[in-house]
């Protein structure tokens, strides 16, 4: 087995390989002056089981790009398989078409990952499950859940279990699941997104009154809609609301938005690098899935269940 990484995220990718005890395999990356990639794979990995990992976050197309030429460089040296560990799959937004004559990129993407000759996908909360049906190999969504509930159990060790809140309906089946997990009651927003990027909190369906509540989510981008579900909890009577979020992507004035909010503290994944703004303020902190990701590429290499992870 061996690990390369792109440069979106090196520091995840280290703790992956520390995780597995190897090293990662030598690369070669840099820029033409028309800003062009460039890859040249440093070791010698025909017949390998190679796993590389790149997350499509922001500059999303440039990173894309470097992963789709990643595979080729690998495909080109004989690797014997080829695992595309996408801990953020940029494009996850676009799985479906909104308007009349729009993409439906999420399935595009899959189809140029494949074309450049992945033999199998492993990402992390996807935003849209039925992303998975894009590709015509095999792929492995992992979840996040694991890592958060066991990061809860400790941060409100010797306190009353807190509440799970999903921020819209849509969310519902991962916030059942964790609230589940955590053996606690779970509570809904229901909202109306009037346009892109901007929603309006109708109606809180469950009690939060005196209760300790942790907003679930799967990717915060613009953090409207999450600040705003957490002043409607503190509104009715919560006594303290938190967030845990797979993906932050954090753009904008999405950083100054959760420093004014209610938020008590906002609990990311390092599925995207951190920039050091992030680490700029008290409120948000970052929880690792590093070592859930190795001990699936473990796995994988290994031709054992996945699945039985999340049990």
């Amino acid at each position: 087995m061996k690990i390369l990484t792109g440069s979106s995220n090196r520091p995840f990718a280290e703790g992956v390989v520390k995780y597995l005890d190897i090293n990662l395999t030598k690369a070669n990356f840099r820029r033409f002056s028309d800003m062009e990639v460039f890859v040249e794979v440093k070791e010698n990995v025909r017949g390998e089981d190679v796993f590389l990992i790149q997350s499509t976050s922001y500059p999303a197309n440039d990173n894309l790009m470097e992963l789709l030429i990643c595979i080729d460089a690998l495909r080109r040296g004989s690797a014997r398989r080829i695992t595309a560990v996408i801990p953020y799959f940029g494009y996850a937004r676009q799985d479906r078409k909104t308007e009349p004559r729009t993409p439906i990129s999420a399935k595009l993407v899959a189809n140029l990952l494949v074309k450049a000759g992945a033999d199998r996908i492993v990402t992390l909360d996807l935003h849209a499950t039925q992303i998975q049906g894009f590709f015509d190999i095999p792929m492995d969504n992992l979840f996040a859940q694991p890592v958060f509930a066991k990061d809860i159990e400790f941060e409100f060790r010797g306190n009353e279990k807190p509440m799970i809140v999903s921020p819209d309906v849509g969310g519902v089946l991962r916030a059942r699941g964790l609230a589940k997990r955590l053996d606690t009651e779970l509570a809904i927003i229901d909202k109306r997104r009037e346009r892109a990027g901007v929603s309006e909190v109708m109606n809180i369906i469950g009690e939060v009154k005196d209760r300790n509540c942790i907003l679930i989510d799967d990717i915060v981008d613009s953090a409207g809609t999450l600040c705003n579900a957490a002043e409607a909890i503190m509104q009715n009577g919560a006594k303290s609301v938190h967030a845990y979020v797979t993906h932050g992507v954090l753009s904008g004035t999405a950083i100054s938005r959760i420093n004014d909010s209610p938020l008590k503290t906002f609990v990311i994944t390092d599925s995207i690098d951190s920039s050091e703004e992030f680490k700029k303020t008290k409120k948000i902190r970052t929880v690792s899935v590093a070592p859930l990701l190795g001990e699936a590429i473990l796995r994988i290499s290994e031709e054992r269940s996945v699945s039985s992870l999340f049990l």
